[in-house]
């Protein structure tokens, strides 16, 4: 068996994985991509048993995915988005969990995908109500930033919000770092920018630290119910403050 997970959470993929191997009771072989364009090309080179799919993607949503490349693939959608988004699917054998899902929640879906299976009983992505759906997402998604003009000596940059791990509170300015680490000034003080950003994706651990959740790479546990984060591209460890730790542990299961 072989399954391609389309999710750009670490911790969700992490979780989709862990969740894979007690239900098969075995690591089951998988390829993993966080964005459209990777996707694109594992499907193009490989068959796949199952799908487990996140609805927003790095640079998108997977549904522009599965407009590019037909598949006849069952798919398991994992995702935050509400339940009356998904109704139509159950029409053409495609489940779907709601984040945060549980884990008799997830079992749930691979029993109904092994089901229809071995029926053969499924049916490819209905393409009226992809349309329908890719339309009201991506209008949720405009309410969000998507970059920010940094003024540089030499001009003007764009600095794709995607890209930032860190955000620190400088005065009325804040200091973006990148996931290459390279240090950005944004004009706007820490308290608008967290207004302009989507808050499944960056959260607020202490009064002056904003993190994004697909740079975390470690978690360790401090003194006073605090957390140290390892984040890409950052030299130093950013540290929950006490009062949002408990917070910031619900968010990270989303």
């Amino acid at each position: 068996m072989k399954v391609l997970i389309l999710e750009d959470e670490i911790p969700a993929y992490q979780k989709l994985t862990s969740y894979l191997t007690e239900y098969f009771k075995n690591e089951i072989k998988h390829d993993w991509a966080r964005t459209i364009k990777d996707g694109i090309q594992l499907l193009s080179n490989n068959t796949y048993d199952v799908i487990l799919s996140d609805i927003q993607l790095l640079d998108g949503i997977s549904f522009d995915l599965f407009d590019d490349i037909s598949t006849n693939t069952p798919i398991i959608f994992c995702s935050a988005h509400d339940e009356y988004l998904f109704k139509a699917f159950n029409s053409n054998g495609i489940a779907y969990i709601l984040k945060p899902y549980t884990k008799k929640e997830f079992n749930g879906a691979l029993e109904k995908y092994q089901a229809l299976f071995k029926k053969g009983d499924y049916g490819n992505l209905n393409t009226e109500v992809i349309s329908e759906l890719k339309s009201t997402l991506k209008e949720e998604n405009t309410i969000f930033k998507k970059r920010f003009v940094i003024k540089k000596s030499k001009g003007i940059q764009l600095l794709n919000v995607i890209d930032i791990s860190l955000i620190e509170a400088s005065g009325d300015f804040c200091i973006a770092t990148d996931k290459n680490g390279k240090r950005h000034t944004i004009s706007q003080n820490l308290g608008s920018i967290v207004k302009q950003l989507n808050p499944n994706k960056f959260f607020k651990i202490n009064r002056s630290e904003l993190i994004n959740i697909d740079y975390i790479t470690n978690i360790e546990s401090h003194f006073k119910n605090r957390l140290l984060l390892s984040i890409t591209g950052c030299k130093e460890k950013p540290m929950t403050s006490s009062s949002t730790t408990a917070e910031f542990r619900k968010w990270l299961e989303q």
